[in-house]
């Protein structure tokens, strides 16, 4: 995605939702809960989703294809593209369904712990805050889930 706004545009920092989470878990255990579909699909998503993944070919340009399972019992369809994969410090995804966004993801190492960095840049500043609500508590419950899953990743 550009990062400079041309005229008319809103700046990414107007369009992005930014957290940052420490993982008591060394990098390469936290990018294998990304990395491998089993432990992907058990803590992706807010509190109470669960996933039924369709295609998972985790490399630049391969598909990711899921249904995640609201607790509501409804079901709702996901497309991504993985941009970029550099292993085990960046995941950059490409959501193509529904709300169209770029997740970039970053590993840093920190001792035996792991700052996970979650950037995910919406198309226009007015979609981001049309959803926000929703997102910035997902996202975060997101990373609990992912903080919990760590420990079942040998």
């Amino acid at each position: 995605m550009n990062e400079e706004p041309a005229s008319g545009i809103d700046s990414a920092a107007d369009r992005a939702f930014v957290h940052a989470r420490l993982i008591d878990a060394p990098r390469e255990r936290v990018f294998r809960a990304f990395s491998d579909p089993a432990h992907l699909a058990r803590w992706w998503g807010p509190k109470g989703f669960s996933n039924t993944f369709q295609a998972f070919d985790f490399r630049p340009g391969g598909r990711w294809q899921f249904i995640m399972h609201g607790p509501d019992g409804r079901n709702y369809p996901n497309e991504s593209v993985f941009v970029e994969v550099v292993a085990p410090e960046r995941i950059v995804v490409e959501h193509v369904v529904g709300h169209h966004f770029e997740l970039t993801i970053t590993l840093t190492a920190q001792g035996e712990q792991t700052l996970v960095g979650w950037r995910q840049v919406f198309d226009t500043a007015a979609e981001r805050q049309r959803i926000a609500d929703f997102v910035t508590e997902a996202n975060e419950q997101n990373l609990d889930r992912l903080a919990a899953e760590v420990w079942n990743v040998a």
